[in-house]
């Protein structure tokens, strides 16, 4: 769980048995901006965008928060991401944000977070809650690339927008936190239904793709 000074504890993760079909589980999709990519030394995060996903619908609800670096917003990344300074210097520190993230995710019962190269979005949030002597327990979390990768193990890395396109999902704000959760989310829900016709069809397929189950080709049409 989450500590720090007093016991803070978030409920991140259902328990459920590995025989429950995916059409019944909820997954919190998520994003985070930052102002570089050295997380683990001296940038920092800006921005969480998330979206609950339930069976296999993007729902309306979705959390987004700026996060206050305390430090400059280099030029390069305003422009990438159209974050201003002025939006983050009065926003939340870190530690507030990212409980208030949790809060969500308690509340909407996820069973699992999902990102597109997820493991940089949980390394954002795992080194600013070091940096206040905080530590939780990441919850399962899975990967669209792993999937994309388990349907068509021979095909080329693309950007998240070439593969929204590929599976005709919407493309939302690009390089903000919860217009690349939502399309992120989308692109998770139509992978979750073709799988669904190829047989995985419940958490524990979904559990063998995360571990490196045997690979297959499947047509993306």
């Amino acid at each position: 769980m989450f500590w720090k000074k007093k016991k803070l504890s978030y409920d991140l993760q259902q328990s459920l048995q590995l025989n429950t079909p995916l059409q019944d589980m909820n997954f919190t999709v998520f994003d985070t901006e930052t102002t570089g990519f050295a997380i683990g030394a001296d940038d920092r995060m800006i921005e969480i965008g998330a979206v609950q996903v339930e069976g296999f619908e993007v729902t309306d609800h979705v959390f987004q928060t700026f996060v206050n670096p305390s430090r400059d917003i280099p030029p390069i990344i305003s422009k990438l991401t159209t974050i201003q300074q002025s939006q983050v210097d009065q926003a939340p520190m870190p530690l507030p944000a990212i409980e208030e993230y949790f809060a969500f995710i308690e509340k909407h019962k996820s069973a699992g977070w999902v990102g597109h190269h997820v493991s940089f979005d949980e390394m954002v949030i795992k080194k600013e809650l070091s940096r206040q002597k905080c530590t939780f327990q990441i919850p399962t979390s899975f990967d669209t690339m792993h999937l994309i990768n388990y349907l068509d193990p021979t095909g080329e890395q693309q950007d998240l927008e070439d593969y929204a396109r590929l599976f005709g999902t919407e493309i939302f704000e690009r390089h903000r936190a919860l217009g690349d959760a939502l399309t992120t989310a989308h692109v998770f829900t139509a992978l979750l239904r073709k799988l669904d016709r190829h047989g995985v069809k419940t958490l524990a397929d979904l559990l063998r793709i995360k571990s490196g189950g045997a690979q297959k080709f499947v047509s993306y049409t």
